[in-house]
Protein backbone atom coordinates (compact mmCIF):
# COMPACT_ATOMS: atom_id res chain seq x y z
CA UNK A 1 0.00 0.00 0.00
CA UNK A 2 2.41 2.08 -0.02
CA UNK A 3 2.67 2.73 -3.83
CA UNK A 4 -0.59 3.70 -3.91
CA UNK A 5 -0.18 7.03 -3.45
CA UNK A 6 3.34 7.19 -5.38
CA UNK A 7 1.24 5.90 -8.12
CA UNK A 8 -1.79 8.54 -7.30
CA UNK A 9 1.08 11.39 -7.74
CA UNK A 10 2.18 9.93 -11.33
CA UNK A 11 -1.54 9.84 -12.59
CA UNK A 12 -1.96 13.72 -11.00
CA UNK A 13 1.25 14.98 -12.77
CA UNK A 14 0.31 12.95 -15.99
CA UNK A 15 -2.59 15.09 -15.99
CA UNK A 16 -1.32 18.39 -15.73
CA UNK A 17 0.95 18.00 -18.31
CA UNK A 18 -0.40 20.41 -20.84
CA UNK A 19 1.34 18.30 -23.66
CA UNK A 20 0.00 15.29 -22.44
CA UNK A 21 -3.75 16.79 -22.40
CA UNK A 22 -3.42 18.21 -25.83
CA UNK A 23 -1.95 15.28 -27.64
CA UNK A 24 -4.82 13.48 -26.00
CA UNK A 25 -7.25 15.62 -27.17
CA UNK A 26 -5.83 15.73 -30.47
CA UNK A 27 -6.21 11.91 -30.12
CA UNK A 28 -9.96 11.86 -29.81
CA UNK A 29 -10.59 14.52 -31.83
CA UNK A 30 -8.84 12.79 -34.71
CA UNK A 31 -10.48 9.54 -33.87
CA UNK A 32 -14.27 10.31 -33.22
CA UNK A 33 -14.76 13.89 -34.71
CA UNK A 34 -13.06 14.45 -37.86
CA UNK A 35 -14.48 13.92 -41.39
CA UNK A 36 -11.79 10.85 -41.56
CA UNK A 37 -12.52 9.59 -38.26
CA UNK A 38 -12.77 6.05 -37.85
CA UNK A 39 -16.29 5.35 -38.69
CA UNK A 40 -16.02 7.09 -42.25
CA UNK A 41 -12.97 5.04 -42.87
CA UNK A 42 -14.64 1.74 -42.37
CA UNK A 43 -17.15 2.79 -44.87
CA UNK A 44 -14.75 3.81 -47.34
CA UNK A 45 -13.15 1.05 -46.92
CA UNK A 46 -16.36 -1.11 -47.90
CA UNK A 47 -17.58 1.37 -50.14
CA UNK A 48 -14.26 0.05 -52.25
CA UNK A 49 -14.27 -3.76 -51.88
CA UNK A 50 -17.75 -3.07 -53.44
CA UNK A 51 -16.60 -1.09 -56.54
CA UNK A 52 -13.61 -3.36 -57.14
CA UNK A 53 -16.18 -6.00 -57.25
CA UNK A 54 -18.19 -4.58 -59.31
CA UNK A 55 -15.37 -3.53 -61.37
CA UNK A 56 -13.91 -7.41 -61.85
CA UNK A 57 -17.72 -8.03 -63.08
CA UNK A 58 -18.64 -5.31 -65.55
CA UNK A 59 -14.56 -6.24 -66.56
CA UNK A 60 -16.08 -9.93 -66.74
CA UNK A 61 -18.78 -9.06 -68.91
CA UNK A 62 -16.90 -6.38 -71.26
CA UNK A 63 -15.18 -9.24 -72.17
CA UNK A 64 -17.49 -11.59 -72.43
CA UNK A 65 -19.50 -9.22 -74.64
CA UNK A 66 -16.15 -8.03 -77.08
CA UNK A 67 -15.73 -12.16 -77.48
CA UNK A 68 -19.50 -12.03 -78.78
CA UNK A 69 -19.39 -9.72 -81.09
CA UNK A 70 -16.23 -11.05 -82.80
CA UNK A 71 -17.86 -13.76 -83.13
CA UNK A 72 -21.03 -12.09 -84.40
CA UNK A 73 -19.00 -10.39 -86.88
CA UNK A 74 -16.84 -12.84 -87.94
CA UNK A 75 -19.44 -15.64 -88.49
CA UNK A 76 -22.75 -15.47 -90.50
CA UNK A 77 -24.11 -18.66 -89.25
CA UNK A 78 -23.44 -17.48 -85.22
CA UNK A 79 -24.99 -14.35 -86.53
CA UNK A 80 -27.98 -16.14 -87.62
CA UNK A 81 -28.48 -18.41 -84.89
CA UNK A 82 -27.88 -15.40 -82.33
CA UNK A 83 -31.03 -13.14 -84.02
CA UNK A 84 -33.09 -16.76 -84.41
CA UNK A 85 -32.46 -17.01 -80.35
CA UNK A 86 -32.44 -13.92 -78.73
CA UNK A 87 -34.44 -11.90 -80.70
CA UNK A 88 -36.73 -15.39 -82.74
CA UNK A 89 -36.11 -13.53 -85.92
CA UNK A 90 -36.69 -15.37 -89.11
CA UNK A 91 -37.01 -15.80 -92.53
CA UNK A 92 -40.06 -15.12 -94.70
CA UNK A 93 -41.16 -18.94 -95.52
CA UNK A 94 -40.00 -20.59 -92.02
CA UNK A 95 -42.16 -20.68 -88.28
CA UNK A 96 -40.12 -20.37 -84.96
CA UNK A 97 -41.07 -22.98 -82.14
CA UNK A 98 -39.55 -21.87 -79.18
CA UNK A 99 -39.16 -24.87 -76.63
CA UNK A 100 -38.19 -24.38 -73.14
CA UNK A 101 -37.42 -27.14 -71.00
CA UNK A 102 -38.46 -26.99 -67.78
CA UNK A 103 -35.96 -27.37 -64.47
CA UNK A 104 -37.08 -30.08 -61.68
CA UNK A 105 -37.70 -28.44 -58.55
CA UNK A 106 -35.73 -30.27 -55.61
CA UNK A 107 -38.01 -31.31 -52.92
Amino acid sequence: MKFQPLQMKRLLDLLRNKYFLVTVAFAIWMIFFDKNDIYSQYQYHQQLSKLKQERDFYQKETAQVAKDLDELTSNKAKLEKFAREKYLMKKDNEDIFVIVKEKKEDK
